[in-house]
């Protein structure tokens, strides 16, 4: 058996230098016996006496890329992370860290306790635990304060952003910068350091400057990012580990061990890592065989110029991938294309994009007013507005003039997919592609899969929503899928509090502190009222209801179609909402029309209908075989609606309280509002019995 760490000898023209290799696919975690290879290894050098420098360097395509997530719930075994540096670190002899690809979190801890560090110009360097709940807790946040500085510690760490090697040269992070051969540059570069008579340098032992850490600075820091971080406790506990780092040594680092473990044990830390087994989880489509090889999408079409068709084809043209846009005149066409060159332009200004890489991905889209100029796609994605007999139509004519094997998509949020595929003679090739508004920003991509969608087409879809930076969740046809379907009763019960007495503002403000980046009403009026009351023309199978959604109605009506007219369930004054008076008033008319009580709604309530109304209805999407997996509708809630990550979705919510609580609560308020809305799924039932969970 190959052992995942090996100690060896290099010898050039002399010149000996140990080598520490770690060989542990796919990223080199830290796991425990990757940590005890480091230190049999470490002995190992310690003993070798021709050699008098060593290189800690990773096989593969990156160096050590984090800790073993998976042992985070198991006891700990020794030797933890934390020893493994500090032995690193005592060695008299030199020891140079030689990153290639990424060194995060752990990986970046671990070539910190190095004396020195090499990395190639294309490495990244970060300490992204925040985005796991968790602060770096292997000494990082102690040793990268006195490397940088408290206020660029502060900035890598509470942001998770992981930075270019050539940045992390200037910050000191690094030491020295090569651009080719990983191993010959980290050689050289000891040959350097032997040559000027280096010492080893300890981290720990650097002069900490007490006058860089005033609590004013500590304050304006905290206050820059509470509107980012509220309701987020591990960016605070950074902080706090960074103040620490004015104290000795060893204090400061058994103050990042306590609030490290007093972050795993957190709920939200427990949601962030459920968050990160599902958006791996999700990718994995039960029954489809890893033999079936994804089609190769070399050309794709969109119909549909408008802004969401727009930001589907910058997806596509992001990758590489040539595409061009069909809308029905020369005008509608050169708009769109317009759209798409302005919002590359905005990306520009603010410096996320080159002009060099604006022109690469403008060069990639191009336009047309037929659809024999489809004919050659291998994926054409329908972007048009959701009407079942418009989407019918264009997909019989496509179907005519496209290739065979060219799968076709629609970009549905709501509408019946196999009725769709049953307008063309290649339904096997026909499914469902929900991309979220703004297309070419948010990361959630709803794959539906229609009664005759084949495997083959499916795991191109996985595959290319990938290489499009997306995070792919395939469910199945019902009306509104996983997402929408789940959004409608969290309108619908705001809808409803809204008629018995609470305030909108109110509404959206439990909501947004809870963890929701939007409240339910600013995201009706994000959307459009006019779009909401369409989708509720559409829904077949509604409940027998007319005061569903009764106010939006109303609204409609006046004009107020939400941001886009200037009002809508608020009043918009620049993109701050307002509420006027007008629509209490008109709330309380609609109320009296349909016999509402008003009464007093407490914020606990609040929040209980807002997500158990989802809840149940995720339940029943779970038990009709829509998603696959609990996890995969928190996918969908985080990527795609604004659940905070540190929730981790509703059906982890569901979970973390209990299915006692759960059936508890819904059947509250079966009580009082009765069957139609609130009658548990069948699935909880069966749970409760069962004491089980969502799975």
């Amino acid at each position: 058996m190959t052992q995942v760490v090996s100690y060896r000898r290099e010898n050039q023209s002399g010149f000996i230098v140990g080598i520490i290799e770690i060989n542990s696919p796919p990223v080199n975690a830290l796991s425990i016996l990757v940590r005890k290879g480091i230190m049999r290894c470490l002995d190992q050098f310690e003993k070798d006496q021709d050699a008098q420098i060593a290189i800690l360097l990773c096989h593969g395509r990156t160096f050590i890329a984090g800790a073993d997530i998976t042992e985070f719930d198991k006891p700990r075994e020794d030797p933890w992370l934390p020893e493994v540096i500090h032995r690193m670190e005592s060695l008299e002899k030199l020891l140079v860290a030689a990153i290639h690809g990424t060194a995060l979190g752990g990986g970046l801890e671990t070539a910190m306790g190095c004396h020195y560090r090499f990395a190639l110009e294309s490495a990244m360097v970060g300490l992204p635990e925040v985005s796991l709940g968790l602060l770096p807790g292997a000494t990082g946040t102690q040793r990268l304060t006195r490397l940088v500085g408290p206020k660029r510690a502060l900035d890598i760490m509470v942001s998770g952003k992981p930075i270019k090697a050539v940045d992390a040269l200037s910050d000191g992070i690094i030491d020295k910068i090569g651009s080719d051969d990983l191993l010959q540059g980290a050689i050289d570069y000891c040959k350097e350091l032997i040559n000027s008579e280096a010492k080893p340098q300890r981290i720990k032992d650097l002069y900490v400057d007490d006058t860089l850490f005033s609590r004013d600075m500590f304050a304006e820091y905290r206050s820059k990012i509470s509107s980012k971080t509220r309701g987020f406790f591990a960016p605070e506990k950074i902080i706090q580990c960074v103040e620490a780092a004015t104290l000795r040594y060893h204090e400061g680092v058994e103050i990042e061990n306590n609030l490290f473990q007093e972050c795993m044990a957190s709920e939200q830390s427990i949601a962030q890592r459920h968050m990160f087994f599902s958006e791996r989880a999700c990718s994995k489509v039960p029954g489809l065989e890893p033999t079936i090889k994804p089609l190769n999408v070399i050309k794709v079409g969109v119909v549909g110029g408008g802004t969401m068709g727009g930001g589907i084809a910058m997806n596509f043209a992001n990758a590489g991938i040539p595409t061009i846009l069909k809308e029905i005149d020369q005008a509608s066409l050169d708009k769109g294309l317009g759209i798409i060159e302005g919002n590359y332009q905005n990306t520009v200004s603010k410096g996320r994009l080159s002009e060099a890489q604006k022109t690469r991905c403008m060069s990639m889209i191009s336009g047309t007013t037929s659809y024999d100029d489809l004919a050659d796609c291998d994926l054409i994605v329908e972007a048009v507005f959701e009407n079942l007999e418009l989407k019918k139509s264009i997909f019989t004519e496509l179907d005519s003039v496209a290739k065979a094997t060219c799968i076709l998509a629609s970009n549905t949020s709501t509408l019946n997919i196999d009725e769709i595929a049953d307008s063309t003679h290649r339904p096997e090739n026909v499914m469902g592609w929900h991309f979220f508004a703004p297309a070419n920003v948010m990361t959630l991509l709803e794959l539906v899969r229609g009664k005759k969608t084949s495997d083959t087409v499916i795991a191109t879809a996985m595959s290319l929503a990938k290489k499009i930076k997306k995070t792919p969740v395939l469910v199945g046809v019902c009306f509104g899928f996983v997402g929408n379907r789940m959004f409608f009763p969290y309108v619908r019960e705001a809808q409803q509090m809204i008629l018995e007495g609470a305030s909108p503002e109110r509404i959206d403000k439990v909501a947004f502190d809870w963890g929701m980046a939007m409240g339910p009403n600013g995201v009706c009026d994000l959307s459009g009222l006019d779009v909401l009351q369409k989708v509720k023309s559409e829904w077949k199978d509604r409940p027998e209801d007319p005061s569903l959604w009764t106010l939006i109605d109303r609204l409609v009506q006046l004009g107020r179609l939400g941001q886009k007219t200037g009002s809508g369930i608020f009043k918009y004054v620049g993109r701050a909402p307002v509420l006027e008076d007008e629509v209490l008033e008109m709330a309380k008319e609609e109320a009296e029309k349909f016999s509402i009580t008003k009464r007093d709604i407490d914020d606990n309530e609040i929040i209980e209908r807002l997500l158990y109304s989802m809840i149940n209805e995720g339940a029943h999407i779970l038990g009709e075989g829509i998603a696959y997996r609990a996890s995969d509708i928190d996918v969908v809630f985080v990527h795609g609606y604004g659940m905070g990550r540190y929730r981790g979705g509703p059906m982890h919510f569901a979970n973390t309280k209990g299915i006692d609580n759960v059936i508890k609560t819904i059947q509250k308020y079966q009580k009082r509002y009765g069957d139609k809305y609130w009658k548990p799924a069948p699935l909880i039932l069966e749970l409760y019995e069962k004491n089980g969970k969502f799975i």
